[in-house]
């Protein structure tokens, strides 16, 4: 058989058995999800925090953050309970590749260069609580950028499980003019600690 026919048989081959995995992964993390109304929270979070940073004085500033308590506690509560629903995802489904690009079975054949999405959703579970709790004391500013950074990171790792790093980065990129790396550098100390660990 010509070689070149061979090859693009192959390379069709991994197209379709790599979509049919994605499809997968998007499946069951939407059925995770599915009881939550964690989207609507982090929309409202979104909008919010944008809006209070365009106010011009620090009154009104923080008079539309605390307005947002409500949302960031729910979004606490309601993740932290996805994130225990997510436990029961299987291992094999819950092995994430660290290659830049989506292979098929790699997480199979390469469990060595791969992370659990399980322990990546704790993360941002535990990371969630740790900035609306604000130990730290952080201003009402600086604590509405970490969450937003902490929402943002936690969006990525959803478009990763799905898809790909590359992908995930290149969306985040495309729709919030934000690189992966600046993310990393604007979540938690804790959050970045325990992200890194995990995933490099």
């Amino acid at each position: 058989m010509d070689p070149i026919l061979l090859v693009l048989l192959a390379a069709t081959a991994s197209y379709f058995i790599n979509a049919k995995q994605q499809r997968q992964r998007i499946a069951v993390l939407a059925e995770h999800l599915q009881p939550f109304q964690i989207e609507k929270h982090i929309e409202a979070l979104s909008q919010g925090y944008l809006r209070a940073m365009g106010e011009r004085e620090d009154e009104r500033r923080l008079q539309v953050l605390a307005l947002l308590s409500d949302n960031e506690q729910s979004l606490v509560s309601q993740f932290s309970r996805f994130a225990a629903s997510f436990q029961k995802v299987s291992e094999p489904m819950a092995r994430v590749s660290k290659l830049p690009v989506s292979l098929p079975f790699a997480t199979q054949f390469m469990p060595g260069s791969t992370f659990d999405m399980r322990s990546v959703v704790q993360i941002h579970a535990q990371g969630f609580e740790r900035v609306v709790r604000n130990d730290a004391g952080r201003t009402p500013r600086d604590r509405a950028f970490m969450m937003t950074a902490e929402i943002l990171l936690m969006q990525h790792s959803c478009h990763w499980y799905c898809k790909s790093k590359s992908v995930a980065s290149a969306r985040m990129l495309a729709r919030n003019k934000t690189p992966h790396e600046q993310l990393l550098q604007s979540v938690s100390p804790e959050t970045r600690a325990a992200y890194q660990t995990l995933v490099s």
